[in-house]
């Protein structure tokens, strides 16, 4: 066997090429869109499946990811105050800040700008 050929650390892994600009912007908009339908799991996926395909794209999952966690907390707070009649309204606020965030979020998104959650806590940074 020749030493001249590199032998790949894991045979199993395929390269990851870059996403084209449009892509990016795809995706990002379709995290932040998918949390308002499915919590934090659109953007958990893409965060792990899409960080290392682009500097929008990673940021944008990265952010979405912070926030549905965040609001997470949020209804698990809310959950758990329910029996005192404030959880009512943290979860009601959790759900409303979601949608209007998230679209704000995919606006930017689409327009090609880079987008940070107000309140969202920074857990990936």
């Amino acid at each position: 066997m020749s030493d001249s050929m590199p032998t790949p650390s894991n045979p199993y892994q395929a390269a990851q090429q870059p996403l084209s600009p449009a892509d990016e912007k795809l995706w990002s908009i379709l995290v932040h869109l998918g949390g308002i339908f499915f919590n934090f799991l659109p953007a958990l996926i893409g965060y792990v499946v899409l960080k290392d395909r682009g500097p929008f794209v990673r940021q944008h999952t990265g952010t979405a990811l912070n926030f549905q966690i965040t609001l997470v907390i949020a209804y698990a707070v809310g959950a758990v105050t329910t029996l005192l009649l404030i959880g009512f309204l943290i979860i009601g606020a959790a759900a409303i800040a979601n949608i209007v965030f998230s679209i704000l979020a995919a606006v930017a998104a689409n327009k090609g700008e880079y987008y940070q959650y107000p309140l969202a806590i920074k857990f990936i940074k």
